[in-house]
């Protein structure tokens, strides 16, 4: 199937999830995120999850790793060029939501993409080569080309890879690895 295809199919299926079966699903992701090997991770990037879509619930991810001791970075969306800018995500720090519902740091210490040693993606679905199926936009495949060579990338979602998303492009960047539940 190509992107589109999969945009409508994966968000109706994200929408017909009960919120026992979210539960139980963000509880396999939860574990399998807790036992990665954080050795030399310092700078982690996730993003804050739209409850409204359904989104995994990244809260608690980020409870964990604030408890080893490493700094969480969030970003806040242009509209108008598609890109993100990332910030600190302190204790302290307030969240607004944008025109869109997306929460996003208002009182915060911007950061370079090259200080992320690792990234959590979302997605609606991924393939088996690790290609993802986003909202469309773009944003985080221009993000990743801007990180370090050596930060990885992994994704977070609901639903196993299919095979592979037919109209895969250049443009794409591929993750390193995809949580799902197992």
């Amino acid at each position: 199937m190509k992107k589109q295809e999969l945009r409508v199919l994966y968000k109706q299926k994200r929408n017909n999830l009960s919120v026992n079966q979210i539960i139980e699903l963000q509880d396999n992701i939860y574990q399998q995120v807790y036992s990665l090997n954080y050795s030399g991770v310092k700078v982690v990037h996730l993003f804050l999850s739209l409850t409204k879509f359904k989104e995994i619930d990244t809260q608690p991810i980020i409870n964990f790793l604030r408890k080893q001791n490493i700094k969480i970075v969030v970003s806040k969306s242009n509209l108008t060029d598609n890109t993100l800018s990332h910030y600190y995500l302190e204790e302290n720090t307030v969240l607004e939501l944008n025109k869109f519902g997306v929460p996003e740091p208002v009182n915060a210490v911007k950061v370079d993409e090259q200080e992320l040693d690792l990234v959590f993606v979302p997605m609606l679905i991924s393939d088996e080569l690790n290609y993802r199926v986003g909202y469309g936009k773009g944003f985080y495949d221009r993000f990743l080309l801007k990180c370090r060579e050596d930060a990885k990338f992994i994704g977070l979602n609901f639903f196993k890879p299919i095979y592979q998303i037919e109209d895969s492009n250049d443009f794409d960047v591929p993750l390193h690895q995809v949580i799902y539940p197992k």
